[in-house]
Parts: structure tokens; sequence; C-alpha cells
């Protein structure tokens, strides 16, 4: 697989640029001039690799299904963490499974800088960067540690709700509605009022973007410098009905308790908006500002790395879900 040209930055996909632009450099690589190209090549193309690589998996703290790599800032380059040593970004490379799974990486950058750019939502810092070999991968920040290496609590919410496999079976993640998502936020969280919006227009930006894979161990609390806690930055934000048939929402049943869930979804969005306790003008002012942004949207997902066909997926998939919650 050859590099491919660069015309807009792969953090801000803002145009004109054939590297990362300096405001990616600043928020993703705490202003250090990293290059698009990391120092090594994809896993399984180098033989010479893979003891770094399996290393690397072995002493890797954050679970999920996709391969995720551990890597530090050393100075201006990125590289594979060795024993001992806490990294500072997350790498994800083309997973083994999954339709078009080539284009998981420009899926989920582009997701997230929609996410930020489009509607204010605070994601993870992130960027696409490509193996030596053109293989693309997705790097984000760490959100859960300080500058001096010192770790920040996080707790995701099935962990908040005591679920564990052993408790709930294999599915403990997907079981239940979005409700129960602010039941643990007023129980864990004092700045209810303030955090309640911000997951309110996650979920709906998750619906609008066809992400079904947005369980409850997708959503998390961080520890803020007061020791108290609030909503983490967004992360693992994706198109996911492009690589797998999901439903439209992760939770078994979707955003309210089944017996209220009912009528359209712009509907059903008002009725989990009011039993959070979030105020009608809060809620009118969201939905308003969830169907403004289409301009700018088209201009991320042509400007993305995505390709031609994807693009046109992506951007009818967001269409699709748009009439979808207008209709009331």
């Amino acid at each position: 697989m050859n590099l491919p040209v660069i015309t807009h930055c792969p953090g801000t996909l803002a145009p004109g640029y054939n590297t990362y632009s300096r405001k990616c450099l600043i928020k993703v690589f705490d202003g250090k001039k990293v290059d698009y190209v990391l120092p090594f090549a994809s896993p399984g193309s180098d033989p010479n690799l893979e003891e770094a690589f399996d290393q690397n998996r072995q002493i890797m703290s954050i679970s999920g299904v996709q391969e995720k790599f551990s890597l530090l800032l050393d100075k201006n380059r990125l590289r594979l963490i060795n024993e001992g040593e806490q990294g500072s970004h997350i790498l994800k490379p083309i997973p083994n499974a999954g339709r078009r799974r080539d284009q998981m990486p420009a899926n989920e950058h582009l997701t997230m800088q929609i996410a930020r750019q489009a509607y204010g939502i605070n994601t993870a810092e992130n960027a696409l960067i490509f193996f030596a070999d053109g293989q693309p991968a997705y790097v984000t920040k760490r959100f859960d540690s300080n500058k001096d290496g010192s770790k920040l609590a996080q707790d995701d919410f099935a962990s908040l709700a005591s679920r564990t496999p052993q408790t709930h079976g294999t599915d403990y993640k997907y079981q239940g509605n979005y409700l129960q998502l602010f039941e643990l936020l007023q129980r864990f969280v004092p700045a209810y009022a303030i955090e309640a919006p911000k997951l309110l227009k996650l979920i709906m930006f998750n619906y609008l973007f066809s992400n079904g894979d947005a369980h409850f161990k997708n959503f998390s609390l961080l520890e803020t410098p007061l020791g108290d806690y609030k909503l983490s930055p967004a992360y693992d934000l994706m198109n996911s009905r492009i690589h797998i048939r999901d439903n439209d929402f992760a939770l078994h049943d979707g955003l309210l308790p089944r017996n209220l869930a009912q009528g359209k979804i712009q509907h059903q969005f008002s009725l989990l908006s009011d039993r959070a306790g979030i105020p009608k003008k809060i809620f009118d002012r969201m939905v308003d500002e969830m169907m403004s942004k289409s301009d700018l949207i088209e201009r991320l997902v042509y400007a993305s790395f995505l390709d031609d066909t994807t693009k046109r997926n992506y951007w009818q998939a967001y269409q699709g879900r748009l009439k979808q919650f207008v209709k009331t």
C-alpha cells in the first residue's frame, strides 16, 4: 500500500496542508513536529517487528475488541512503549474484521472531527497517521493521564453500574436503555445539570451518525483536578453501519424503557430529555443545532481520507438519519 497524497491536514482536515497543521500538532502532539508517517511498518508486515508488537499487546492496559497499541511521544517521534513505560497515545490500526475494514481508521477520525468541529463535543484529541508501509491508523492522545505521568481516575458506565460478564452475561454492556446512563450520571456527578445536556448531545450525535456501538463502556466519567467527576472526552465515535449490520442503538431497549419507547425518534429524544431533567429550552436549542450543520459536515466528509465510495455512503447515511430526526 502506497502513502496517500496529502492535501488536507490529517488531523483537522483543513485544506492546503501536506502534513499536520500547526493546530493539530499543538492539540495532539504537544506542539512537537511529529511526522504523519510512523517510523515503523504495520503489524504483520515486517517479521522483525512482531516481537515488539507482541510485547506491546501484553502490556496494553485498555480493553476492547479492536486491537490497540500504546505509543510514547519521545521527542518528536512516536514509538511503541516498553515494559514499565506509560504511553501518551493509543494507536488503532486496520482491524481484522468488518466490511471495508481498511476504511475504519479514516471513519473514526472523520466522525471524531465532526463531533468536535460541527457540534462542539469534547472529544479525545486525535488524528490519522500512516505506517511506513502506507497503511492508515487512527491515533488518539490519552486523556486519563497528566503531563507528569500520574493517572486520572476513569470509570466507564458499565463499571459504574457494576456490570460484568460474570454478573450480566456476555452482552452486559448492551443491556438496558440510555435513560439509565442519566440515572448513573446523577448518582455520581455533582454537576449533573451541566453534564446531562452534554450526554444527551452525544447520544443524539451517535444516532445521527449511525454509531450503533455506543454501549455502556463507551461512555465514561473522568476525575477532575478538584477530585470530583465529569463526563470524559468522547471516544470510539464511528459510523458503524458502514462496517457491520447493527441496530440504530447499541443498547437493546433503545433510548427509553420499552413501555416508553414509542413514536418518532425526535419525540423519543424529547421524552428522554424530559425524564433526564433537562429544560425544554435547552433541548429545543440542541435540536436546532443538530439540524443546522449540514454544510460543514459535507465539507469535512469530502475532505476526509475515506475512499470516494465510502464518502458517498457516509454522507447519504447522515442525510437519511437527519430526515428521520426531523420527522415529528
